[in-house]
């Protein structure tokens, strides 16, 4: 029996995690204890710690470091604090495994604390670009402390074993959201209309935009042109909440005041998968710099206005419109995603980012891998020794049951 302890830390990692999870329920030697910190703690992020709890996950451990100040300073802090409190739970309570995911700060937190404790870290979504944020840094900084790595793509498997991981610890699993995509049944027309309070009548834009903390001192003017480029369409519009990053008060103060002076436009502090995924599913376009408009909404065969430099280096499908900050730029790219004929050119669009079974591919690694000393002694791998990557199968690979899979398969020599 093995202890896996997974580190959740927002709602944006809490609706990837589900499908994973519940494959690795199905693992009889798996013991799944949760870890909750950051945004999930905090009201003005819809203390989604309750919407974990009802999940029917045993919730191990709180580790509340996310201050409410969002400058830099305040950031910093929370990492540190972070570090503090996962520390103090390793120490009473140490896992065999810790799983990991994507790139926020208090994810990092975790892993760091690990690193003295010697457990082995595996991490989902490594080998990913966003070149707009801290999160970059972050995300690859993670990849080096981590021992196991679930990657969405090739591309991204070969990026993570540039940074000197060896091939056989990188198992491209897909993304884990397109499973829960799969599975997903919207909400009937009705029920969706009135949790949001928009007009059934209309069709929406589905706005989701976060501070880019790469250039945190222009986010009031960058979320202003959004607003002005919004208010040239008659559209609804339904606005979810910035993540918890430097300068997201400004956003959820902007939006929140644009909602005030508009009817027909409504803010949702928390979502949940559910109602997430059915905005994206009812939604005639969106708009925004979010993560889930370049790997879920291809599944969706919905529309994506991407503004800025927040998403620059992620791989994307037809359905995505890069656009700059000013408004024009937006509203130009607005007219596009909402032109009839571009919708129906992503009729036959294929996402990417993987099959939809991911969790599978995970749990099974996760309840397999040998938790031993060649796991947990990492050698740097030098790229002068790496050849023929598309070829040769190494015999130790640990997803060789899914070789023929293009998604599962390991990176390995």
């Amino acid at each position: 029996m093995r202890t896996l302890a997974v580190v959740t830390v927002g709602r944006s990692d809490w609706g990837i995690y589900l499908p994973v999870l519940k494959s690795l329920q199905k693992c009889p030697n798996i013991r799944i204890q949760l870890i909750a910190a950051g945004s999930h703690l905090v009201s003005q992020f819809g203390r989604t710690i309750e919407e974990v709890k009802a999940s029917g996950f045993s919730v191990a451990g709180l580790v509340n470091c996310l201050l409410s100040d969002d400058s830099p300073e305040g950031i910093a802090k929370s990492m540190g604090l972070g570090v503090i409190g996962f520390a103090q739970h390793f120490q009473c309570s140490r896992p065999d495994v810790l799983l990991t995911l994507g790139d926020r700060f208090e994810m990092y937190a975790a892993a760091l604390a690990a690193l003295p404790f010697q457990i082995p870290i595996a991490h989902i979504h490594g080998g990913e670009l966003t070149l707009g944020a801290i999160d970059d840094a972050l995300r690859h900084s993670l990849t080096k402390l981590c021992h196991l790595h679930f990657v969405a793509t090739r591309e991204y498997g070969r990026r993570v074993v540039q940074l000197g991981e060896e091939p056989w610890r990188v198992i491209i699993s897909g993304a884990p959201a397109l499973d829960a995509i799969r599975e997903f049944i919207p909400l009937s027309v009705n029920d969706f209309y009135k949790r949001v309070g928009l007009d059934i009548a209309s069709p929406f834009l589905l706005v989701t935009y976060h501070s880019v903390t790469t250039e945190f001192h222009a986010v009031g003017h960058q979320i202003r042109e959004l607003l002005a480029a919004l208010n040239e369409f008659s559209h609804p519009v339904l606005f979810t909440a910035p993540n918890a990053d430097t300068g997201s008060h400004i956003i959820r103060e902007e939006i929140l005041s644009y909602c005030r002076s508009r009817q027909n436009a409504k803010y949702l502090p928390h979502c949940g998968t559910e109602l997430y995924y059915s905005a994206m599913h009812y939604a005639a376009a969106m708009v925004g710099n979010s993560s889930s408009g370049i790997i879920e909404a291809p599944s969706f065969h919905l529309p994506v206005v991407n503004i800025g430099s927040r998403q620059d280096g992620r791989i994307r499908a037809r359905n995505v419109i890069d656009v700059g900050y000013s408004r024009k730029e937006i509203a130009d790219g607005i007219h596009r995603a909402l032109n009839p004929r571009f919708r129906e050119s992503l009729r036959n669009l294929e996402n990417p980012y993987g099959d939809g079974r991911a969790g599978e591919r995970i749990a099974g690694v996760l309840s397999s891998v040998p938790l031993d000393d060649r796991l947990l002694r990492k050698k740097f791998y030098d790229l002068a020794f790496y050849h023929n990557l598309e070829t040769k199968t190494d015999p130790m690979c640990y997803s060789r049951d899914m070789a023929q899979n293009e998604a599962g398969t390991a990176l390995s020599t």
